[in-house]
């Protein structure tokens, strides 16, 4: 009987012993930097209206060294009403990956869909405890879809460039 967990070895698995497969590996995740703001304390604690949430959201990637790349999760929270602003909260939160044997057009998805995917639940939990520790209930970031997210900007970023094709077919 074969034995299903014997890996397939190639003549590319094993030059020189080396393991050439594809791989991304967390290495760390870290707070880059953090902010938080209460810019009318104490009297923002005494407000009786409910603030109304703006949150912003940034994804940005770059390699830091040789088979390096840190992808941050930059967020934005505010909390307005009609009194003044509750509070802000600034976070960067950043994750070093280690890329091996990927091709360069699988970057891009891995770095703005699955890399924030994997880094957002511990940013989620920076801003919540931040808000908790500048004394207002906890605010717990919605989850985010980042797959859909990239999705919807490649369809964007393809129906820009039909959209300047069109004009051009229609003079």
């Amino acid at each position: 009987m074969a034995d299903d967990t014997t890996p397939d070895f190639t003549p590319e698995t094993l030059t020189n012993g080396e393991d050439n497969s594809p791989a991304i590996g967390l290495i760390s995740q870290y707070v880059k930097d953090l902010s938080f703001e209460n810019p009318n304390a104490p009297a923002v604690y005494q407000w009786q209206s409910a603030p109304q949430m703006d949150v912003q959201f940034n994804i940005g990637a770059e390699g830091v060294g040789e088979n390096l790349f840190e992808v941050t999760l930059k967020i934005d929270v505010t909390a307005k009403n009609e009194e003044g602003t509750g509070f802000v909260v600034e976070l960067k939160y950043a994750g070093l990956f280690g890329v091996r044997n990927i091709p360069e057009d699988q970057l891009q998805p891995f770095f703005l869909a699955e890399a924030p995917r994997i880094l957002f639940p511990f940013a989620r939990r920076v801003v919540a405890d931040a808000v908790r520790d500048g004394g207002f209930p906890p605010f717990l970031l919605e989850p985010i879809d980042f797959h859909g997210l990239f999705q919807q900007q490649l369809q964007a970023q393809q129906g820009d460039g039909q959209g300047m094709a069109a004009p051009a077919g229609e003079a």
